[in-house]
């Protein structure tokens, strides 16, 4: 059965720690960008919960994570995977049905790139000028998201996740 995602505990997450690192993880801005590395921090606040399983979502270390924790393309797989295994589980939506905690995600000819967080609506009506984000590499704290060009987005709406 799916749990619960709590959003609230998510967007604190997020709002506290745009502008900042926690050092309980590497900060990947270097090693290709840290915006998923933020993203499945902030939904890991929401969920509590992290597959551990070798196809999985979880952080240990820098050298001990999965692929989906800091890839963008990886986090997309799993979140919209069709197994009932433990972590996040999202499906692809449109930008209207996003709600605070839910995913966009920025893809080019090469695939998913980057990776925020929604925080913020004003109005469901897909006006990406309603929504604002938070994200890191390059830091945003309630950035608008019509900043970004998002004609390869990826909505992602989080339904819960498996315990």
């Amino acid at each position: 059965m799916i749990k619960k995602y709590n959003r609230k505990d998510a967007i604190s997450y997020a709002l506290f720690w745009a502008k900042k690192r926690n050092a309980k993880y590497y900060n990947f801005d270097e090693l290709g960008g840290d915006c998923t590395n933020f993203v499945s921090q902030c939904l890991f606040a929401g969920t509590k919960t992290m597959n551990y399983s070798k196809n999985g979502w979880f952080y240990i270390s820098l050298d001990n994570r999965s692929a989906s924790w800091t890839s963008a393309d990886f986090l997309n797989k799993f979140l919209i995977r069709k197994e009932k295994t433990t972590g996040p589980i999202a499906e692809k939506t449109s930008l209207k049905n996003l709600e605070i905690g839910d995913i966009v995600q920025l893809r080019d000819s090469v695939g998913f790139y980057h990776s925020l967080i929604i925080t913020e609506v004003k109005n469901n009506d897909g006006n990406p000028f309603n929504y604002k984000i938070c994200a890191h590499t390059y830091d945003a704290y309630n950035r608008r998201l019509s900043t970004y060009n998002l004609n390869n987005a990826n909505f992602l709406k989080i339904l819960g996740f498996y315990d």
